[in-house]
């Protein structure tokens, strides 16, 4: 079984959420998200309006997520990737170079982002309403 992981908040679930999951699943068998906890997006300097433990339940409802790990810091992920038998590793385009160095202990590929949608877009648009 061929095993993908990526990382990230998922706050305000929008299709660019769902295309990059689905397109992670498909380098493998089985995608685990590691989905940042409240208080590690505050470490971040994030605010994501939906809690952790209801981010989580939206995405274990998503048919190409088959794992919900939580990310509670910056170094966790060659741990994640060790523990998990992890043999891709998937972020999107805006991350390019900056996971490289965990290319020592799988796959790492970073996706085009979806064009005209973001978290930081919906929230601007409502701030403007």
């Amino acid at each position: 079984m061929k095993k993908v992981i990526t990382y990230g908040t998922f706050d305000l679930l929008h299709k660019g959420h769902i295309r990059l999951l689905e397109r992670a699943a498909s380098f493998g068998d089985n995608l685990i998200v590691a989905l940042s906890t409240d208080e590690f997006n505050a470490v971040k300097g994030k605010k994501a309006y939906t809690s952790y433990e209801d981010r989580k339940y939206i995405l274990k409802s998503i048919k190409y997520v088959d794992e919900v790990i939580p990310e509670c810091d910056w170094e966790q992920k060659i741990d994640d990737v060790k523990k998990y038998g992890i043999d891709v590793f998937v972020m999107g385009d805006d991350w390019k170079g900056k996971f490289d160095f965990l290319k020592d202990y799988c796959q790492v590929v970073y996706l085009p982002r979806t064009g005209g949608i973001s978290t930081s877009q919906i929230k601007s648009d409502l701030k403007d309403r």
